[in-house]
């Protein structure tokens, strides 16, 4: 009985095994044939996953000399040049959603889910691959749905009339700098090349946007964010419009597409950062073009990311300093302003410092 069990087990697992088999063939033949369809697409993310391997194997983003203290060069100096600047963190992206534990959950829930989330966003990755789609969960990681409802909220905070009420005649300025309102100071528009970022300013700013279709939000090479992973590389070829990912195409928060076609300069835009540059460089570049004779605003507006804006203000405030942003990061969409100055020594060389008093948390913080 036991021997006539056993042979009609290994019966069916041999059928099974055999029709598996049969199956394998024609599937493998319909990926090969969907890749091949979608050569371009296929050689260009094997180029950009090689150069993903390159820079986290070779770079040296986060590595260079401790620059000296700046507030020694401003002593004495009675009308440094100055800048108000205002960072704005991007929201969430789906690489934060599936590797970061966030503030939106717990440890547990995020330990639990972490496994389920990497096979989910590694399916993905294969199902944008098969579809020939530049586009990609982990290499210049979109903002997730999380992301969109923050820049959401954002931009419900900056559009209500009752913002303004709640708030002190510093603070309010600013918001109205942020909205563009008649009579305010002009600002320009500053941001990262990488797509979570600049979906964040195009959500945030869609009324602004709108009421001014001939501004422009700049893409700055320099405010790439200062790590070796994947998800700070950029996905969008040199000086060639972006391209929405499936999570803002799908969304009804504005026409991401409209504005990345129309209303996003790319003309500085170079495909990535050079694997010989650290965020050091591109923290001086970005004070050397904000100080430029391109930028006659007395207020620049930046969407950039958590490590850039920290490693600026642990670079530029003064070293006895101790303010939270040197320590911590600023939350997702939050939104800060200072006063950057500059001043000229003695040798031709420039320097920057923020006044530590001035730093005011226009919203989130950190």
């Amino acid at each position: 009985k036991f021997s006539h069990i056993n042979d009609s087990t290994m019966t069916e697992d041999m059928d099974l095994f055999e029709s598996l088999h049969i199956l394998w063939r024609p599937v493998v033949l319909v990926v090969a044939a969907m890749l091949m369809f979608h050569l371009p697409t296929l050689l260009y993310k094997a180029r950009l996953t090689l150069q993903g391997v390159f820079y986290l194997l070779f770079c040296n983003d986060k590595s260079w000399k401790k620059p000296l203290d700046p507030k020694p060069f401003f002593k004495g100096v009675k009308n440094p040049e100055r800048k108000t600047i205002i960072f704005i963190r991007h929201g969430e992206s789906t690489w934060n959603d599936t590797f970061n534990k966030g503030k939106h959950r717990s440890l547990l829930v995020f330990i639990l889910g972490y496994i389920p989330g990497l096979v989910k966003s590694l399916l993905y990755e294969c199902y944008l691959l098969l579809t020939g789609r530049i586009d990609s969960w982990f290499y210049d990681s979109p903002l997730s749905y999380l992301g969109l409802s923050q820049v959401d909220d954002l931009a419900r905070f900056l559009e209500s009339k009752e913002t303004l009420k709640s708030l002190n005649p510093p603070e309010k300025e600013l918001v109205e700098i942020l909205r563009g309102d008649p009579g305010a100071p002009r600002s320009h528009l500053f941001c990262s090349s990488l797509r979570r970022a600049l979906s964040t300013m195009a959500g945030a700013f869609r009324e602004r946007l709108s009421k001014r279709p001939e501004e422009k939000i700049l893409v700055q090479p320099c405010l790439q964010e200062i790590s070796r992973n994947p998800d700070t590389l950029s996905i969008t070829p040199a000086h060639k419009q972006v391209t929405a990912s499936w999570i803002d195409r799908d969304s009804k928060m504005c026409d991401f597409q409209n504005i990345f076609n129309n209303q996003i300069d790319m003309s500085l835009h170079i495909g990535n950062k050079p694997i010989d540059t650290n965020g050091l460089k591109r923290m001086n570049a970005f004070c050397d073009h904000v100080f430029g004779n391109d930028v006659t605003e007395d207020y620049v507006i930046v969407g950039g990311h958590s490590i850039w804006f920290r490693y600026f203000f642990r670079t530029y405030l003064p070293y006895s300093s101790t303010h939270i942003s040197k320590t911590s990061k600023v939350v997702n969409c939050g939104t800060v302003a200072f006063t950057l100055l500059k001043t000229t020594t003695t040798d031709k060389k420039d320097v920057y410092m923020i006044e530590p008093e001035s730093i005011k948390v226009v919203y989130g913080g950190f």
